[in-house]
């Protein structure tokens, strides 16, 4: 099911992966039947204990940054708690996203219904913003329910608080959810989608992690790919079809 995972960066520290679409992070018993974990594969890969230093959905593709160490998992957890680390995602949306919006809207914590059952329920909101940047637009000249066309949006993710589902929740909040969200969008947009372009996975990419590395100081700056078949996609929606050209729509 997955093959070997990309390897992005690597130090003495830290090591970076491009972890596919559909993988779980770590084992969990909230997925008992499940037996693929990126924690787990990348430790078997490179026959070294790794940490992971924070998560990203199951089904969203990009950048997982993980420790080599308990010590250094430590000191830079940090960098997530003090939001010392810069996160840049790309997502395809429903309808036409305006050109530029801050989202400072506070949520609520998702509780697992199991891995939370006696969790605080009435735990207050939290603090959560996140900025976007409409890159591209297109039209399927298809009729969907009561209109006459399907539109889409490629935005810029820019979250600068990191709580559970963020972007996908935030994104749904200004009625612009992602395409494949099975959790927050909009199940006759995800039907068409898949019956049009043939793609099941949440259309929400991790595509860069920028930080200050605790220990040399120096800026590192990591970046994953688009999928081939994601990158075909963007061609026939007429976004640029190059992985180059969505480093420069910043």
């Amino acid at each position: 099911m997955f093959g070997e995972l990309p390897i992005l960066y690597r130090d003495e520290h830290f090591i970076a992966i491009d972890k596919p679409s559909g993988l779980l992070v770590h084992r969990s018993f909230l997925d008992k039947r499940e037996t693929h974990f990126a924690m787990q594969m990348l430790r078997d890969q490179i026959d070294q204990h790794v940490f992971p230093l924070h998560r990203l959905d199951r089904p969203t593709s990009g950048v997982l940054l993980f420790g080599l160490s308990s010590d250094v998992a430590r000191t830079a957890s940090s960098l997530f708690s003090e939001h010392k680390i810069s996160k840049r995602y790309l997502a395809l949306t429903r309808g036409f996203a305006p050109e530029s919006l801050h989202v400072d809207h506070a949520l609520k914590y998702k509780h697992d219904k199991i891995a939370d059952k006696f969790a605080d329920k009435e735990k207050p909101a939290q603090e959560a913003q996140t900025d976007f940047k409409c890159l591209h637009q297109a039209v399927i000249n298809k009729p969907l329910g009561k209109f006459p066309t399907v539109r889409y949006s490629l935005v810029e993710c820019l979250p600068k608080t990191g709580r559970k589902h963020q972007i996908r929740r935030h994104l749904n909040h200004i009625n612009h959810p992602i395409l494949n969200d099975a959790n927050y969008g909009d199940n006759k947009q995800n039907h068409f989608f898949q019956q049009e372009f043939g793609l099941n996975r949440l259309m929400l990419f991790a595509k860069e992690l920028t930080f200050e590395h605790p220990f040399s100081k120096q800026t590192i700056h990591i970046e994953a790919s688009i999928g081939e078949p994601e990158l075909e996609l963007f061609k026939r929606l007429g976004w640029p079809g190059e992985e180059k050209d969505y480093r420069l729509l910043k």
